[in-house]
């Protein structure tokens, strides 16, 4: 029997961590191959390649790492795998997910998962999510869903999960919409079809700065008046609820989106920006009147990613296209 090729790829995170001596915290220090030593099963689905291309947690990955990860993966499909699988750690596993997405134009399925107990902890969870996501990546009801997620037997799209408790085991979830699909006795059962997705060119250039500020209850305004003096090519606001600031911050968000794009989100973790609801000095029809975008349901990490890269490859001028599929209209 001819199996198909997976390729997996290794860059660290806590599904590579351990301890070196008692008493001291894990880090990274678990290869790839390490990992698929403790999938024996694994061997009776696929040839598998697996390359160790970082040991680094999740923290101190940077933008210019992941493009190198991104080619690294589309070699593979150009080299017959089926599918993708990329290990990292979880505390930005949404926003590699979702960086990868946005650049992802293979219909050959790329899955990212991790882990939440290290590898030396009872019960890690590594193992089996990284066989999860295998079987995730070999299904061929996986085709043409882009970048996904897997992790404690759910399937997420890269544009919803978000990571939203700090250590439990069932810490990742996508709010509103739910999985996009169940592993089930070893099955994988998706609950909607794929969805049509925009794909960008590769950034041009990597230098750009994006900005990512929370409001909060009686904040200064210091770091909004020296954005634009600091460098920065674009600004993403967390906003309060569907979207809102104070008045002090609109008015310099005013002043700022003026010379580089402005997006606002909300800060809440769930659910979209209003477009039309509130009309108050810092609200949603204030920032827009202002200059300002609003991101619907994309949350602030994930508008800083898109922004970022549309900069990187000037197309910046289309970033109400690109944030159009995740605004949330009013009934006509």
């Amino acid at each position: 029997m001819d199996l198909p090729k997976l390729a997996i790829a290794a860059l660290g995170g806590t599904v590579s961590m351990q301890a070196r001596n008692a008493g001291e915290g894990v880090i990274p220090t678990v290869s790839g191959e390490t990992l698929l030593a403790s999938l024996p099963e694994l061997s009776t689905l696929a040839r598998v390649t697996v390359e160790t291309l970082g040991l680094l947690p999740s923290a101190s990955l940077d933008f210019e790492f992941l493009l190198s990860v991104l080619s690294w993966a589309s070699f593979q499909v150009k080299q017959g795998a089926v599918g993708v699988v990329i290990t990292q750690g979880t505390d930005t596993l949404e926003e590699s997910a979702q960086f990868f997405d946005y650049l992802w134009p293979h219909d050959t399925p790329l899955v990212l998962t991790g882990a939440m107990r290290s590898a030396a902890q009872p019960g890690a969870d590594g193992p089996a999510n990284l066989l999860d996501a295998c079987r995730v990546a070999l299904a061929d009801g996986s085709r043409q869903r882009g970048v996904q997620v897997v992790m404690n037997g759910e399937i997420h799209r890269a544009n919803s999960v978000r990571k939203t408790d700090s250590l439990a085991l069932q810490a990742f979830s996508s709010p509103v919409t739910g999985p996009v699909g169940l592993l089930i006795e070893d099955c994988v059962r998706y609950l909607r079809p794929p969805v049509q997705r925009a794909v960008l060119p590769l950034p041009q250039q990597t230098t750009q700065k994006v900005a990512l500020l929370e409001a909060s209850l009686s904040a200064d305004t210091l770091l909004l008046e020296n954005i634009l003096a600091l460098g920065y090519d674009g600004l993403v606001i967390a906003g309060f609820g569907a979207g809102h600031v104070s008045q002090r911050w609109a008015t310099n968000i005013e002043r700022i989106a003026e010379k580089i794009p402005v997006i606002i989100a909300t800060r809440t973790g769930s659910g979209s920006t209003a477009q039309a609801t509130y009309g108050f000095d810092g609200s949603e029809m204030d920032l827009i009147r202002k200059g300002a975008l609003m991101s619907g349901f994309l949350c602030p990490r994930k508008a800083r990613i898109l922004l970022w890269l549309l900069i990187g490859c000037q197309r910046q001028h289309e970033l109400t296209r690109y944030l159009k599929g995740n605004i949330q209209h009013r009934c006509d």
